[in-house]
């Protein structure tokens, strides 16, 4: 499977394509960042770091980008077999 790109990772936030993991959830609030907050941080955002998973060999992507109010947070996320992107976690940065 090719490595996942901002755009691909875009398109699957504007068709709501997404799901948000449990500890991605409590962590959006543990922060104070909203479900709009995280789509804003992707649309906003680039990819600043690519990891492989030493046993599945996924591709887990650190996109950077900004909250609605400006600001500065993180997410990681990877792209499922189903095409489908999971949103495994999200911080201020």
């Amino acid at each position: 499977m090719a490595e996942p790109t901002i755009t691909r990772i875009r398109d699957c936030i504007r068709s709501l394509n997404y799901v948000v993991s449990i500890h991605a959830a409590e962590e959006l609030d543990d922060d104070s960042i909203t479900i709009l907050d995280l789509e804003n941080i992707i649309l906003t955002g680039k990819i600043i770091e690519r990891q492989r998973d030493a046993q599945t060999r996924e591709v887990k992507c650190v996109v950077r980008g900004y909250t609605l109010d400006e600001r500065r947070a993180e997410t990681v996320v990877k792209i499922g077999p189903t095409g489908k992107l999971f949103v495994i976690t999200a911080y201020l940065a």
